[in-house]
């Protein structure tokens, strides 16, 4: 269109995180675009050598209240929601001297950074929140067909190639277009979530906000497409090996919610989100070799973690074993070069406790949320039904029981001595299948059962699964509670000699 060539052409800049801002201004500005900036954005482009015109500059209008009004301006969004295949679009862009803003780059106030402080009021949170940055990604990406919307640093050297090949398709605004819409579908939702939550103590809306989105080589299964929502890299830092998968990433989060709760020097094996070996000993190298024996056989390929640091005698017992992936909060140098003579595994460094707040589940066309099972100090608080009470010195080991229990899918049954685990069963439709499971993974590695303690996440419906732990040698049991027939498993517990404590709490895991 004739009339669109008298109107000049315009990139505006406006950035939070300024990142490669110097290499894209510079390719905007070889490829014949004019520079408008806000504030520090034109003064970083101009302290470069660029030449930058301030968004003011354009508007003719200064920027106000603060700067909470600088790009909110018929100017700036007449440039940009123009229609330029429409002739009365371009005849008032003429009419009232407004040029065409081919080019948008823009990223948001960190509202979300503003929010991790302890100390934030909500007054705090409303100043970090962005309107003119929101606005001009709806209108750029609305107006795709024209104009291109940036709103990452990581676009850039694409769009820079693009730029300078002059292959700015439509194909490719539509790509930008929809991550624009990303961003501030995802920055709405932190707002409101995080405001929600700061005023009424409630958080009712369901969303996943995460900026970053990680690609997975597939989900639990090769025909399905899998993703990862959220900052990895803010609480593991890969050392060795390939990428996690979706089946990775599903054990390691069971594994170091595990091992978190543990006392020093724990260590934990994970299979299929189940411990299939966990031990609290006297060293990191004491701990890894109990949890391994507890179960031997399931623990290959599977995931160990751990709550100290990996040193060489460890590392060189871990490479005895196919392990897809191991974890700790620290390595030494000695660990590390032994390990990464296995490149099949996977070595993570764990930074800090990774703990959402809520699980969320598909379930009946909609989604079940609840609040992560954070609840710890049952056994504190336990209270001895059976007439021979819980020794004192046997507390540490019940609530080691009961933490692993916690863990397991259910039903669950853990059967633990000395320090670790001796037989699990999980996940069984019946308990007393998940008792008989647990007795039998403790023969079948040749443990002995007398003395041990049992925990059981649930109460125990019938006095059956009480009788079979009595019998295999078991001398204290850890359930909740809360079953009608609670009395007969108190009396069958008394009948064996057995001690009983109840937790009062349910730790069933689905």
């Amino acid at each position: 269109m004739k009339m669109e060539n008298k109107l000049k052409k315009y990139a505006l800049i406006s950035l939070t995180d300024k990142s490669g801002v110097k290499e894209l201004a510079t390719a905007l500005i070889n490829c014949g675009y004019s520079l408008v900036s806000t504030g520090n954005t034109a003064k970083v482009i101009q302290d470069s050598g660029m030449e930058c015109l301030e968004i003011s500059s354009l508007t003719g209008f200064p920027e106000i209240l603060g700067g909470r009004v600088k790009t909110l301006n018929p100017k700036v969004f007449g440039g940009i929601l123009a229609r330029r295949d429409n002739t009365r679009d371009i005849e008032e862009l003429l009419e009232h001297g407004i040029d065409l803003i081919d080019v948008v780059a823009v990223n948001l106030y960190d509202f979300s950074g503003a929010s991790q402080k302890e100390d934030a009021t909500v007054a705090d949170l409303v100043e970090k929140i962005d309107i003119g940055g929101v606005s001009l990604i709806r209108g750029a990406a609305k107006n795709h067909k024209f104009v291109s919307i940036l709103t990452s640093p990581i676009q850039y050297p694409e769009f820079i190639e693009r730029l300078s090949n002059n292959n700015l398709d439509e194909e490719y605004r539509q790509y930008l277009a929809v991550e624009g819409f990303k961003v501030t579908a995802a920055y709405d939702s932190m707002i409101s979530r995080v405001l929600e939550e700061k005023i009424t103590g409630e958080n009712t809306i369901l969303s996943i906000f995460e900026p970053e989105r990680r690609v997975l080589r597939y989900g639990e299964n090769p025909h399905q497409k899998g993703y990862f929502f959220g900052d990895f890299s803010e609480y593991f830092e890969q050392l060795i090996g390939k990428e996690l998968s979706y089946n990775n990433i599903l054990d390691l989060s069971a594994a170091t919610e595990l091992v978190w709760e543990l006392e020093e020097f724990g260590c934990a094996i994970i299979k299929h989100s189940n411990p299939c070996g966990v031990a609290v000993k006297k060293s990191i190298f004491e701990s890894f070799n109990a949890a391994l024996s507890s179960d031997p056989v399931s623990a290959f390929g599977g995931i160990v973690v751990f709550n100290g640091q990996v040193d060489e005698i460890t590392a060189l017992k871990l490479n005895e074993i196919f392990l897809e992936l191991v974890v700790a909060p620290s390595f030494t140098e000695e660990a590390i070069e032994i390990l990464s003579k296995k490149k099949q595994r996977r070595v993570l460094l764990q930074k800090k406790r990774a703990n959402n707040p809520f699980i969320i589940r598909n379930a009946a066309g909609g989604y079940l949320v609840q609040e992560n099972d954070s609840y710890s100090g049952e056994i504190e608080s336990a209270i001895n039904v059976s007439k021979v009470p819980v020794q004192t010195e046997r507390l540490d080991l019940c609530k080691f029981a009961w933490t692993v229990c916690k863990n397991v899918k259910s039903n669950a049954i853990v059967l633990v001595k000395d320090g670790q685990t001796i037989g699990i069963g999980a996940g069984q439709v019946s308990r007393v299948d998940s008792v008989k499971i647990a007795i039998t993974k403790a023969k079948e590695f040749g443990f002995d059962i007398s003395g041990a303690i049992a925990a059981s996440d649930a109460f125990f419906p019938f006095e059956d699964g009480i009788n079979l732990l009595a019998e295999a040698g078991v001398t204290e049991i850890v359930q909740p509670g809360g079953s009608v027939r609670d009395n007969e498993g108190i009396e069958a517990a008394d009948r064996h000699n057995i001690s009983m404590i109840f937790t009062k709490i349910r730790h069933f895991k689905h």
